[in-house]
């Protein structure tokens, strides 16, 4: 049996206990942590302060950021069952399982009732698509709304387009280092991580890393990832849930108000696959659209603060239950 940890966000300065604030629900994209959304989380609560004292207000209760069960220190939980039937595909509704199990009380350890909570939902890339399909599994749990963040949500490529390889850069990484300091200093040195937040890139080595032995790696030393990159890669080669999430997104619109959150740098995805997300698989019925600037595909790695005042303004949009022009459109 797969277990997940959550990990519970709450603050008495800047949480209330009154029963229609918001109890926001974080799922992280492949090769993350729960722990990744902190720097998000944080700067979040400094908008909300900042906005309560202009009127704006949005009450938060608390957070909760719910870990896939191959990542993180959930995967060293399931290190032996992971081994059996998660590779060489690991598909992104068992992440979605996870959430929903733990918000409807199937499993065990976290004594609260969800179903009377004021719920949105906040996922990143993979975590996106997660959150997304747990509406579709009984019983139902609802959502008030939906912040999507860059989601996973890819058509079906034409002939003359070349499909995203993540797959092959998670099999080929490094994923060994003599110490975390040394991992530290070695992912510094790198483009691709220099151009994080640095509060994310120390959450990566203190919260990401373990230490080895592991049962992947039985004789080695030093540390390693939590997510192993055979388990990363499994996660990417997944191709049937997101297009599931794809088909599913005009109806999920209609339900209940999904903002999309894009960084404005199109890396990952170009943005023609952008524009078809907003015009066709949700034929014009979201709620807003916004871009991070100074941020591609990994927004909470690299403008936490920034998708934290664009997540703020989602929230302050469903509060007001106006329907704001936004900011930027694709």
């Amino acid at each position: 049996m797969r277990q997940t940890i959550a990990k519970r966000y709450w603050h008495p300065e800047h949480c209330s206990d009154a029963p229609e604030a918001l109890t926001l629900i974080f799922a992280h994209g492949t090769g993350f942590v729960k722990e990744h959304w902190e720097p998000t989380l944080e700067d979040l609560y400094d908008a909300v302060r900042d906005a309560n004292t202009r009127g704006r207000e949005v009450q938060i209760r608390e957070a909760w950021s719910i870990e896939a069960s191959n990542h993180g220190d959930s995967a060293a939980l399931n290190e032996e069952v992971l081994m059996w039937g998660y590779t060489p595909v690991f598909a992104w509704e068992e992440y979605a399982r996870s959430i929903h199990a733990f918000l409807t009380g199937l499993g065990k350890g976290v004594d609260i009732d969800f179903f009377s909570r004021n719920l949105v939902g906040v996922g990143h890339s993979m975590g996106a698509i997660a959150l997304m399909l747990v509406d579709t599994y009984m019983p139902q749990i609802t959502f008030s709304s939906l912040i999507l963040v860059d989601p996973m949500l890819l058509r079906k490529p034409l002939p003359e387009e070349r499909e995203l390889d993540l797959e092959t850069g998670a099999v080929k990484r490094r994923d060994i280092w003599p110490s975390r300091e040394e991992a530290l200093s070695a992912l510094q040195s790198r483009p691709s991580f220099k151009i994080w937040d640095p509060r994310i890139l120390k959450i990566f080595v203190d919260q990401g890393l373990r230490d080895l032995p592991t049962a992947i790696y039985p004789d080695k030393t030093g540390v390693t990832l939590k997510c192993p990159k055979e388990y990363e890669a499994a996660c990417y080669r997944d191709r049937l849930t997101r297009v599931r999430a794809y088909r599913y997104l005009a109806t999920l619109c209609l339900k209940l108000p999904v903002h999309i959150i894009y960084g404005a740098i199109d890396d990952y995805l170009p943005k023609f696959i952008k524009d078809d997300v907003l015009n066709v698989a949700a034929q014009g019925k979201y709620a807003s659209v916004a871009r991070v600037e100074g941020a591609g595909h990994l927004v909470p790695q690299m403008q936490p603060r920034r998708l934290a005042n664009a997540i703020h303004s989602a929230l302050v949009q469903n509060a007001s239950g106006s329907k704001l022009v936004p900011k930027s459109k694709l």
